[in-house]
């Protein structure tokens, strides 16, 4: 957890997709706790399909949890529309793609404009759209008022997606692999600028992603979520240097600065309508089929019991 006070925050989070036509119940995210204090960049990692996105619709209020509580500056969250607006207004999302979340009929100034106008802002609506492209990095910002996106780069729509978030002036950013899509020379400008807006405007973010290297450029924690669960957890430079669960040191051998051979999973994560008994990671577990968890005398309860969250790592190996 973090040391910081927590602006946002998860306990025991599960968001449970009932089955179509009889089928088995889907649980994307199923018993999560999370802190993101003040001022803090969290990267929560892992393979596609493990709950990550599901995860951050929820603390955003798109998705209402089926059971636990989302936070915010230590409140429970309430689900009514004039609480959720004023909310969203305070925690922003970024997307991954840039040109999908902009309409390509509105200008850059509209498009930034757009928050303010629902929500009713007052103020001088120029000069906000005007404060918000700079902050973003886009200078002399009215230059870019009244271009289109088809008009801009990768990265200068990332930057206006960034803006549009901006303007409202939120204590938390949610971004959902927001370089993914853009061009290796671009990446670092866009995480530099997340890294700025935390240290100029103490914007707290949430970083969702699959790229454990983009996680130790950026992140001060990480959490890493597997079949919807956080499996460890940790300051960056603990996890990352000093990985204890399975999982995560398999996703840190593929990475191209590894000193370790590739651990290479077998198939693909089970379906979250059907999640194995015992630890959820054990069919994959390099350490199970190796026999080390035998050799520890664990492996029976790899296969039957699923481990808590202890110290950082749910992994009855450590």
């Amino acid at each position: 957890m973090s040391t910081r006070p927590p602006v946002l925050s998860a306990e025991e989070l599960r968001v449970v997709f009932p089955g179509r036509r009889g089928a088995p119940s889907a649980r994307a995210v199923d018993g999560v706790d999370l802190a993101i204090g003040a001022g803090e960049i969290v990267a929560l990692v892992g393979e596609s399909g493990c709950g990550k996105s599901t995860l951050a619709r929820a603390l955003l209020g798109l998705v209402e949890p089926t059971s636990g509580v989302v936070s915010f500056g230590g409140r429970p969250l309430s689900y009514g529309t004039r609480a959720l607006k004023e909310y969203r207004r305070r925690v922003q999302l970024v997307l991954q793609d840039p040109s999908g979340s902009l309409n390509p009929r509105h200008t850059v100034y509209e498009a930034v404009a757009e928050g303010l106008r629902i929500h009713g802002r007052g103020g001088d609506e120029r000069a906000a759209v005007a404060d918000a492209l700079a902050q973003a990095g886009l200078r002399p910002p009215e230059r870019f008022f009244l271009r289109y996106p088809h008009e801009l780069s990768g990265g200068q729509r990332q930057r206006v997606v960034i803006a549009g978030a901006l303007v409202l002036r939120p204590e938390v950013i949610i971004a959902d692999e927001p370089v993914a899509s853009l061009d290796a020379s671009v990446r670092g400008e866009i995480l530099a600028l997340l890294l700025r807006l935390r240290e100029e405007l103490g914007v707290a973010a949430l970083v969702v992603t699959h790229d454990l290297g983009l996680a130790w450029n950026i992140a001060d924690r990480v959490a890493v979520m597997y079949l919807g669960r956080i499996v460890e957890s940790g300051p960056v430079e603990d996890v990352l240097t000093d990985a204890r669960h399975p999982y995560t040191r398999a996703l840190l051998s593929v990475l191209p600065e590894s000193a370790e051979p590739p651990a290479i999973l077998t198939g693909e994560p089970p379906d979250p309508s059907r999640i194995p008994q015992g630890c959820r990671f054990h069919i994959r577990c390099p350490s199970l089929t190796s026999g080390e968890a035998a050799g520890a005398g664990v492996a029976e309860r790899c296969r039957t019991e699923e481990p808590e969250l202890l110290g950082g790592v749910a992994c009855h190996l450590r």
